[in-house]
């Protein structure tokens, strides 16, 4: 358990500690006041003395008297002055002990918190219902309020058309690139690409594992996908619906990395895998109906519960890499095609929405998920198709900085594209949006008006990116005038932690 307390804690120990300081501030202002009042006396008492001493001096002057006393006449004045009783009564006024808060060396916060609370029972001190408050002066926070509502207030965008006309050239830019480089699964120059550096990966990753290389005249991919197959062996690898019983309906060899939750490189995937290897079943998405079958034993490594988890974590991963370039049998044949890899990340979710009728056959918004993954709608397409997103996002952003600096004058460090500039959000959305229409554009063309061949072709991260900009600029516009929570609580945490650790 961590002997830290939280930072509500730690501000309640600042604002005790403050106190101690202002009483020790306000003891030594008292010292000062009473030691500038001892010398102020003490400086008219030098006065005085002067000015008597003074008019004896013009007393005696012109008198020509001369006064002779011997050692004992000295002697006798001063015994009889010092054997006079004086009425001078001394007045002290001592100041009282400050109330201090005493550790041992060996003391953590635990104890230093529970010594401050007992010092602001002693002092009648009532926790702060906002502890921070207390630790800032009132000038102080009149600035962090303007700067909040200046900084965080949710604004609505002012674009000029020229930010329209950039970021819809920006978008244009990055649908051109995705209609003529990307395309279909494995057939565009970046779709290929794509593949290649996956196939590269997976060759690496096998290395790192032990795989000594393939065998001459045989394939190494094909070679480096078998060595990780066999290695990352896991208990949830059905393939086919007789394989599942008949529980799983028209699952193949295209489609089992779809249906089965465990091969989804996310955390949908990450939860489902560990699962079915600690209790020996496999699930399945079929229809939009999660299902749930039995497996053979199947023992994990390590001798307790967080080995266990590590070695079912490590599982997933190396067979997600096995499953990622296709299989080793389908890759390696003679004119081999690319193979069923792995869904996009939480694609396989779409298979819940079992709904619609679409096509021809009128098939649900599931089976056309399904059939779209079966053309190589895969994690490597995934990778091609974000591409264009990244050129489209990179691009407005370096476009908005350019203009920032040089047509609006800007000093350099007031031109970082934070997401929270109302101009530069507005932009990514205009030119996202542009993307999506290219692309939406595209597909339906070339689709002839099937369905599935419609959603091979459109970009499935494209339209995820204006998804995500779309709702945040609709809060925005709704929210406009009101203050960004979570970036105010974001920033405040920032700043506290800073005040603490000063």
């Amino acid at each position: 358990m961590s002997t830290k307390p939280p930072l509500y804690e730690q501000a309640q120990a600042l604002g005790i500690q403050q106190h101690q300081l202002d009483q020790s501030n306000a003891h030594l202002d008292t010292m000062l006041g009473t030691l500038e009042q001892m010398a102020h006396d003490q400086r008219s008492n030098a006065d005085l003395l002067d000015s008597l001493l003074a008019q004896a001096n013009d007393a005696l002057e012109g008198q020509d008297l001369v006064f002779v006393v011997d050692a004992d006449e000295t002697a006798m004045f001063e015994h009889e002055l010092l054997a006079t009783p004086s009425d001078y009564q001394a007045t002290l006024q001592p100041l009282p002990m400050l109330d201090v808060v005493e550790l041992d060396d060996d003391a953590n916060w635990l104890d230093c918190l529970a010594q401050l609370d007992n010092y602001a029972a002693r002092q009648g001190l009532e926790r702060a219902e906002d502890p921070f408050r207390g630790l800032m002066t009132d000038s102080q926070r009149v600035m962090l309020e303007k700067r909040i509502k200046d900084e965080f207030a949710l604004k609505a965008a002012a674009c000029d058309k020229y930010d329209y006309m950039i970021a819809g050239t920006c978008g244009l830019i990055g649908g051109l690139v995705d209609v003529f480089f990307v395309g279909v699964p494995g057939k565009g120059a970046l779709g290929k690409w794509a593949d290649e550096q996956t196939d590269n990966a997976v060759k690496g990753f096998a290395k790192l594992n032990g795989w000594k290389g393939a065998r001459e005249g045989s394939s190494e991919i094909a070679s480096a996908i078998s060595f990780l197959e066999q290695k990352f062996h896991i208990n949830y690898d059905h393939a086919t619906t007789h394989a599942t019983g008949g529980a799983v309906k028209n699952m193949s060899m295209s489609n089992h990395h779809v249906k089965s939750l465990g091969h989804s490189p996310d955390l949908v995937g990450l939860f489902f895998s560990i699962l079915d290897q600690f209790s020996n079943t496999a699930h399945f998405v079929d229809k939009g109906k999660l299902i749930s079958i039995d497996t053979k034993t199947f023992e994990l490594s390590g001798s307790n519960l967080v080995a266990k988890v590590f070695a079912g974590f490590m599982n997933w991963l190396g067979h997600l890499f096995s499953d990622m370039a296709g299989s080793s049998g389908g890759r390696g044949k003679v004119n081999a095609g690319r193979g069923s890899g792995i869904p996009i990340p939480f694609y396989s979710l779409l298979q819940f929405l079992n709904v619609g009728a679409f096509g021809q056959h009128r098939q649900t918004f599931s089976t056309i998920a399904v059939k779209v993954f079966e053309a190589g709608y895969d994690l490597r397409h995934g990778l091609a198709m974000a591409i264009p997103v990244l050129i489209t996002e990179l691009l407005t952003r370096m476009m908005w900085v350019i203009k920032q600096r040089f047509y609006h004058e800007q000093a350099w460090r007031d031109c970082i594209p934070t997401a929270g500039n109302p101009e530069l959000r507005r932009m990514l959305l205009i030119g996202h949006g542009t993307l999506c229409l290219v692309d939406g554009t595209d597909a339906a063309l070339r689709s002839g008006g099937n369905i599935v061949a419609f959603m091979v072709r459109s970009n499935l991260i494209a339209w995820a990116r204006f998804g995500t900009l779309a709702i945040k600029e609709l809060k925005a516009c709704y929210l406009a005038g009101s203050l960004d929570v979570e970036a105010v609580d974001e920033y405040l945490d920032a700043e506290y932690a800073r005040l603490l650790a000063a």
